[in-house]
């Protein structure tokens, strides 16, 4: 036992926060009020509990003093106040949970990806000489998103890949975003994820495009490679050339967020 160390434990699905006293007991939220309780009871069965880390915290003493100011405490918020936010608090002065951070930002960054994508086909059934979803459609419309950039039809598959990329990259940046209370080594994983988060982005709207050209019957980025490409893409999913354009539109947002994440588990596992 280690006084005012922040101390948590994996239960079925959550991970529950408290803050080790030192006495073989423990203050945490037990999700009605907050209460001092046994190691054995806080552990609620497991048979060992985990150190969370910090790079700057305040001392011991002051991390007891805090948490000991709201026993009894029975204002539980799963959102904003739950047990993870308390600990943190305790340790630093300000309340923070990152699993209903990361929680957030994953779920935003899904639905704003999704959102894009859905977006992107709108636009492009909307734009260009031919109105609609069919092969000329998007082929016209391709081609018009692609003039913005002063390109074709190729040019306007990059671009529709943009916006769900940018949506994809902002939240992979708050879920590994800095924070000076995190050791040095857990702030440089996540200086690396963030960084391969853009680097993902790109890779993943070069790799739609190429994907578009290897894949039909007719290969490169002419109209009729585009055309056969795109339906050999959205086949994968059994469907046509619309299909190839969500998927081709929504590889920058997936490949950004593997990429980052990737790299900052692999920099973790590497620097230990």
């Amino acid at each position: 036992m280690a006084r005012g160390n922040h101390i948590y434990v994996h239960y079925t699905g959550i991970v529950h926060h408290g803050i080790d006293c030192g006495d073989g007991t423990v203050i945490h939220y037990d999700g009605e009020k907050i209460a001092q309780v046994s190691i054995a009871t806080f552990r609620a069965g497991n048979n060992q509990h985990f150190v969370k880390r910090y790079g700057q915290c305040d001392p011991d003493g002051k991390v007891i003093q805090r948490a000991k100011s709201r026993l009894g405490e029975s204002k539980y918020n799963l959102l904003f106040n739950n047990c993870e936010h308390f600990a943190t608090w305790c340790k630093t002065g300000l309340g923070d949970s990152e699993q209903v951070s990361n929680a957030g930002a994953t779920a935003g960054g899904a639905s704003g990806s999704g959102a894009a994508v859905a977006g992107g086909l709108g636009v492009v059934s909307a734009t260009g000489a031919v109105v609609g979803l069919s092969g000329s459609g998007i082929m016209s419309g391709l081609a018009a998103i692609g003039g913005i950039i002063g390109g074709g039809a190729a040019a306007g598959i990059s671009v529709l890949g943009a916006a769900p990329g940018f949506v994809s990259t902002v939240a992979m940046n708050k879920v590994l975003e800095d924070k000076k209370s995190l050791p040095s080594d857990e702030r440089k994983a996540r200086e690396v994820g963030r960084n391969m988060t853009t680097v993902g982005a790109v890779t993943g709207t070069v790799g739609a495009v190429g994907a578009v050209a290897a894949s039909g019957s007719v290969a490169g980025l002419s109209a009729a490679g585009i055309t056969s490409g795109l339906a050999a893409v959205g086949g994968i999913v059994g469907g046509g050339m619309a299909a190839g354009v969500a998927i081709t539109a929504a590889a920058p947002a997936v490949t950004a967020a593997a990429v980052g994440y990737g790299a900052y588990q692999v920099w973790k596992l590497f620097s230990k």
